[in-house]
C-alpha cells in the first residue's frame, strides 16, 4: 500500500503534534548527517573515487556475515536498481577496483571481489571516516538520546 493510500506518516504512527524543540532536534540531526555525507563525498573524490564507488567498495568489504556479494546483493545494499548496479560494477572493473569471480556453488552467479588497489583505497577512506564518526559521535549520541526521550 502506498503511503498516500494509508494516510500521512504522522497518522500511521499515531504521533502527537510536534513541538518547536522536536523540529529543532530533527533539523540538527539532519544537518549533522548531511555534513557527514558531504565529508564522505569529498574524501572519496580526493581518493579518486566517485562517492557511489566508495559506497560500493564499503558494502562489498563490509558484507553482513562476510558473505560474498553479488551484483544483486550490491544493488540491494546501495538501494539502487539492478541495472544501475551492473553499470557501476562494470565501471569499477574497468577502473581496476573490482573483479568478478564465478561462484563455485552456482556458476551462473558472479561474486564481486575487491582488488589490492581497492583494498588500499578503502582502508584509507575507512580510517578517515571512522575518525570523523568518532569526532561527531558525542553530538549524534546526544541528538539520538534527546529524540528518543522526547514525550
Amino acid at each position: 500500500m502506498s503511503p498516500s493510500a494509508s494516510g500521512s506518516a504522522a497518522e500511521r504512527s499515531g504521533a502527537r503534534e510536534l513541538s518547536l524543540a522536536d523540529y529543532q532536534l530533527l533539523a540538527q540531526f539532519r544537518h549533522v548527517l548531511a555534513r557527514f555525507l558531504a565529508f564522505s563525498a569529498t574524501a572519496a573524490t580526493a581518493a579518486g573515487l566517485a562517492p557511489r564507488q566508495h559506497q560500493a567498495l564499503l558494502a562489498i568489504k563490509g558484507a553482513p556475515g562476510g558473505v560474498p556479494m553479488t551484483v544483486g546483493d550490491l544493488a540491494d545494499r546501495l538501494v539502487i536498481r539492478h541495472h544501475s548496479a551492473v553499470e557501476l560494477v562494470d565501471r569499477m572493473v574497468s577502473s581496476g577496483y573490482l573483479r568478478r569471480r564465478t561462484d563455485p556453488g552456482d556458476r551462473r552467479r558472479a561474486i564481486l571481489v575487491l582488488t589490492a588497489n581497492a583494498e588500499r583505497t578503502l582502508a584509507g577512506l575507512s580510517a578517515a571516516h571512522r575518525d570523523e564518526l568518532r569526532r561527531i559521535a558525542p553530538l549524534l549520541s546526544t541528538l539520538v538520546t534527546e529524540l528518543g526521550s522526547a514525550p
